[in-house]
């Protein structure tokens, strides 16, 4: 699938599972939401090198941290996709077009336009503001602001659930809640909810975006390597 969003999330971006979920345990230092760049052997530097730590070593340079609090994976994409495409303007105008638009299908959805106006106008604020000056200081600045980083989470969010309940037949299959709308309002629009694979599915879909996330998780010896969608 081609995305209308160009460049596709770099690898260097993607979310480790095992961090994300581990990171509640460990405070970020400074408090940040999102870290400066780190060299990749920060990673794992408190951990005795497996075969998964050096292949993580080997295939990235670096990392950004993101602090694990339920919201780390809408946080890490918005931020990743942002700076990719910082100096490309029309890949900037190309996602505001993309969330502009996606406020009918919150509107379709049955959402009343006062629960996502704010969040919406601050996700537009933040790209305009990067279409400005072409910044990654300035990202990094917005994204550690907790009120307007939530909100570019929120909104995400918002159109996650959007997404999966306008292709209901599909999705229904993949959840365990007693019915999709349940679902998306118990576990996809809740703040601090941890993401799961269908929900990234139809964000990916939702605003027509690959995603490749690394997984630490299991038993292989090996990096797991999710692309969304497949193929």
């Amino acid at each position: 699938m081609q995305s209308r969003l160009q460049p596709a999330l770099d690898l260097q971006y993607t979310v480790s599972l095992k961090e994300a979920r581990g990171a509640r345990k460990h405070p970020m230092e400074g408090g940040w939401l999102v870290s400066e760049r780190q060299d990749i052997s920060s990673y794992c530097a408190d951990q005795t090198p497996t075969s998964k730590i050096l292949d993580l070593y080997r295939e990235f340079s670096n990392v950004r941290k993101v602090r694990g609090d339920g919201n780390c994976f809408y946080r890490a994409f918005s931020y990743a996709y942002l700076e990719s495409v910082i100096h490309n303007c029309r890949g900037l105008q190309g996602f505001i077009e993309i969330v502009m638009e996606s406020s009918i299908a919150l509107s379709c959805a049955g959402f009343e336009e006062k629960s996502y106006k704010e969040h919406l106008s601050k996700v537009i604020d933040v790209v305009e503001l990067c279409q400005s000056d072409g910044s990654i200081e300035t990202l990094h600045r917005l994204f550690n602001q907790p009120s307007t980083s939530d909100s570019v989470v929120q909104y995400l969010r918002l159109i996650t659930s959007a997404y999966l309940q306008s292709h209901a037949d599909f999705f229904c299959n993949f959840v365990e809640a007693s019915n999709l709308q349940d679902y998306c309002h118990q576990e996809v629009e809740v703040m601090a909810m941890e993401c799961d694979h269908v929900d990234i599915l139809a964000l990916s879909q939702a605003l027509n975006v690959g995603i490749h996330i690394v997984s630490m998780e299991g038993d292989e010896q090996k990096l797991v390597h999710h692309i969304i969608p497949e193929g």
